[in-house]
């Protein structure tokens, strides 16, 4: 199978028809994604900011990754559903969108450098778990990530001005009366 019969199944799908068709569930859907992202770029941030030396430095970098990281799991894998959900809405859209594309990739290389980390500076962390200045690729690793992440949001918000059908007015609307 094709993707492109993949992505018309997924947008010909009940679920994807429901969530189109109410009135509610797609701005509901777009709100708890929207708060899960916040909660993962947060949880995020606080890890990049530690990692960089300009925030918990007096925590040992263990405790703000063991408090911190369940919750960004928590978040990313609500939002991972939320997207998914909003993606099957428009899925061929979507998909051939140059921005959402962008998206998918800055969160497969935000991935990539959480595992260049982990498999680096990450496992020598005990070395460096007290000091208030990680090591230089720690360091690189925390800014990278912050970078990629601001780049992911601002991606996303703007799939959503540049991903929209292209639907005809309905015959009886007279956008001249719009503007009167």
């Amino acid at each position: 199978m094709d993707v492109t019969a993949v992505l018309q199944k997924l947008e010909a799908s009940s679920l994807a028809a429901g969530i189109r068709d109410s009135l509610y569930a797609f701005p509901l859907i777009e709100s708890v994604h929207v708060i899960g992202l916040t909660i993962v770029f947060g949880t995020i941030a606080i890890m990049d900011l530690r990692l960089l030396g300009l925030a918990s430095a007096r925590r040992p970098f263990t405790s703000v990754k063991r408090d911190i990281m369940p919750w960004t799991w928590m978040a990313f894998l609500l939002t991972l559903t939320t997207g998914f959900l909003m993606f099957i809405t428009n899925a061929p859209v979507y998909y051939s969108n140059f921005q959402f594309r962008a998206k998918m990739g800055l969160i497969l290389l935000s991935g990539i450098n959480m595992l260049v980390f982990e498999l680096g500076a990450g496992r020598t962390a005990h070395r460096w778990d007290d000091s208030s200045s990680p090591p230089g690729s720690a360091k690189l690793a925390g800014a990278l990530s912050l970078l990629l992440w601001i780049g992911v949001i601002f991606m996303g918000r703007w799939v959503g001005f540049t991903s929209t059908r292209n639907v005809e007015p309905a015959p009886d609307v007279n956008l001249e009366d719009l503007f009167k």
